[in-house]
């Protein structure tokens, strides 16, 4: 058989291949509709209906890469189911999810990796508004930074913890790739000023101080503002990601500047429902101390006990009193395992105030 004979025949048989798939994602979406259907008839008068279960959909999403034989690796394959249960979910009901804008920044990103596409996102100018918008229920959740690998905490989000009752249902890990971004008419000879977070900027400052070591770094409330900023200015530049870049059609006159190779941020999501254990969670917990010698050994010593595995421990000042603190903490596990309750119960008897923040499932993607 010819080359030209064996492509013919293998696109013939990609067309019935993509005509089977076509017909399995319109099945699936149809079983979606019933669930919806199923929910509604069940739910008692005047309760809301969940439409989306966070649980489910981690669960489902480790099936797939445990299923997967290639050659697409798991990560890719997972990706493209996800956008699949977005498009099913949205059927039942669209997702409104918060961010931390404008359009363009890395939450936003971190919003679309972790619900899809076919969610609809509304971009918040503060991290507290994205709590608020949660809170009111004027968004089913909200998506905001809680840490970076090079930076560590954004304590703004830690803070808005303190401020807002709000219930961690999940987390997604990005990784991030800072690019040095121009615009049409900027004149790349003559920059005499970087914009972008104060986060970002401090992610790339070695190569800043090796590149622009005079040129005016500042400091504005997204990447994606920078990148607006830099469409109208010919002096200047933006340190920001691909999503903003292509969305204010700018130029990289330099990719991947971060200091750091595994340069990622972890994402919360945040809503009002807890989470049932999968088998693979997490959970985060605010606690304070009474301020006494040895008071951080004794918030130690039961999670070493029961041998919990601590993720993330960071503190505070609290809002109670000068030279006071509190302590976040993360750890593996869930709230309703009995030795994380064991753990609970037994700093909850040490502590000023205890609050679980939530338990949800480690990040998938």
């Amino acid at each position: 058989m010819s080359d030209a004979d064996q492509l013919k025949a293998l696109r013939v048989r990609i067309d019935s291949l993509d005509e089977k798939i076509l017909d399995l994602i319109s099945e699936r979406a149809r079983c979606a509709q019933d669930v919806a259907r199923v929910k509604m008839a069940s739910l008692p008068a005047g309760e809301k209906p969940v439409f989306y279960r966070p649980e489910r959909e981690a669960w489902v999403l480790k099936h797939i890469m445990e299923l997967n034989k290639g050659p697409l690796d798991n990560e890719e394959m997972a990706r493209l189911f996800r956008e699949i249960m977005s498009s099913c979910l949205a059927l039942e009901q669209p997702l409104k999810i918060a961010y931390l804008g404008p359009e363009g920044t890395f939450s936003q990103a971190a919003a679309l990796k972790h619900f899809g596409h076919a969610v609809i996102s509304q971009p918040m100018a503060a991290i507290d508004e994205v709590f608020r918008e949660v809170a009111a229920g004027a968004v089913n959740f909200g998506v905001v930074p809680v840490e970076n690998s090079t930076e560590g905490a954004v304590n703004h989000t830690l803070d808005s913890f303190l401020e807002h009752d709000m219930v961690i249902c999940g987390e997604v890990e990005l990784r991030i790739h800072h690019h040095l971004l121009v615009g049409d008419t900027t004149k790349t000879d003559k920059i005499t000023r970087i914009y972008s977070h104060a986060q970002s900027l401090a992610q790339c400052r070695k190569w800043l101080d090796a590149h622009y070591p005079n040129v005016e770094r500042v400091a504005v409330p997204s990447n994606a503002d920078a990148a607006k900023r830099v469409k109208s200015e010919w002096n200047s530049a933006a340190i920001a990601g691909d999503m903003a870049a292509n969305l204010y059609g700018l130029t990289k006159l330099q990719e991947k500047i971060e200091d750091r190779p595994d340069n990622s941020t972890r994402f919360l999501i945040i809503g009002s429902q807890e989470v049932p254990p999968t088998g693979d969670d997490k959970t985060s917990v605010i606690v304070s101390m009474r301020n006494k010698p040895g008071a951080l050994h004794e918030l130690l010593v039961p999670f070493h006990t029961n041998g919990i595995d601590l993720t993330r421990i960071e503190t505070r000042p609290s809002r109670s009193g000068k030279w006071t603190y509190v302590f976040f903490i993360d750890f593996v596990g869930h709230h309703q395992d009995p030795l994380i309750k064991d753990v609970l119960e037994k700093i909850n008897g040490e502590a000023v105030a205890l609050k679980v923040l939530g338990s949800y499932p480690k990040a998938v993607l």
